[in-house]
């Protein structure tokens, strides 16, 4: 199995930054894929941004250009830099690992608020 466990999540105001960080633990052998998605109150969980394990990354446009996606393969560990947070970005951010023989990995998720 593999675990994901997602940190990072809080406050900001818009303009702001925050980073996200999701450390999986487990098979990480088999992982492929890891990325995030977000659910906004009374909305549908959407996906924002992935990355292989060959380093290919992958963007929803709501977010290109603002968020970077970046893996540091010796901490088993995926973050997510967030810049010039709108409050629209306000949502509950999930982590997941897609593995091979597996399936998806989801954690519990952060919440992010944007606001003044």
């Amino acid at each position: 199995q593999v675990q994901v466990v997602e940190s990072g999540g809080g406050l900001v105001q818009p303009g702001g930054s925050l980073r996200l960080s999701c450390a999986a633990s487990g098979s990480i052998f088999s992982i492929y894929r890891m990325g995030w998605y977000r659910q906004a109150p009374g909305k549908q969980r959407v996906w924002v941004a992935d990355i292989t394990s060959a380093g290919s990354t992958n963007y929803a446009d709501s977010v290109k250009g603002r968020f970077t996606i970046s893996r540091d393969n010796a901490k088993n560990t995926v973050y997510l830099q967030m810049n010039s947070l709108k409050p629209e970005d306000t949502a509950v951010y999930y982590c997941i690992a897609d593995s091979r023989g597996i399936g998806r990995s989801w954690g519990q998720g952060t919440q992010v608020t944007v606001s003044s």
